[in-house]
């Protein structure tokens, strides 16, 4: 099997992004976006779905961090799709319920074709807060939208529970990393594409 890996560049007026992805690996990152929450949210990610996964970031963080943290999910949506390949003996669907102290977030990933974002139970106001001091929680449902949207995934993502801003953040990264960890991995009972169109 060909490797499940995908390096790309992205340059426009408001950032500058370069990232690799390796599906297949063990959980490795080096990521560096100037925005240090965001930073901390990719870590995980990488850190619970097992990719190995590199990002170098840089924008108009002094305007606001909103573009650096869309283009990288842009990016990195991008990335997952082209690393994916024809979807050739993958599992295709993940389900995931992870707590982190009172926060606690469900995530169901469809290896589909089909992007689509399902994302609810977020306390109001939770969009207002800044986190760190820098990353706004209305951030978290932009950058889903982009990392479903370019990558091709069905995601539903719930919280179920949360009060403290960073955690529900962090809870919905580690449940939707853990989610995709299941829906990437190669099961050697699937016989090509785990559809019955035959297509993903």
């Amino acid at each position: 099997m060909a490797p499940r890996t995908a390096a790309l560049t992205r340059e426009t007026s408001e950032s500058s992004i370069d990232l690799a992805i390796d599906l297949d690996g063990v959980g490795r990152s080096e990521i560096h976006t100037t925005v240090p929450f965001f930073d901390h949210l990719l870590t995980a990610f990488a850190k619970h779905s097992l990719v190995d996964l590199t990002v170098r970031a840089q924008g108009d963080t002094e305007i606001d961090v909103h573009h650096t943290v869309e283009d990288t999910g842009i990016v990195l949506g991008t990335a997952i799709k082209q690393a994916l390949g024809d979807k050739a003996g993958i599992a295709r669907f993940g389900d995931a319920l992870v707590p982190l102290d009172e926060a606690l977030a469900q995530a169901v990933v469809d290896i589909s074709g089909r992007p689509y974002l399902v994302h609810s139970g977020e306390p109001a106001g939770f969009e207002y807060h800044l986190i760190g001091g820098h990353f706004t929680g209305s951030m978290v449902r932009h950058v889903l939208e982009a990392i479903t949207f370019h990558s091709g995934l069905t995601v539903h993502l719930t919280l179920l529970a949360g009060r403290d801003p960073h955690h529900i953040a962090e809870a919905q990264f580690k449940a939707l990393a853990r989610a995709f960890r299941q829906a990437v991995a190669l099961d050697s009972r699937v016989d090509g594409v785990p559809s019955t169109k035959g297509a993903l």
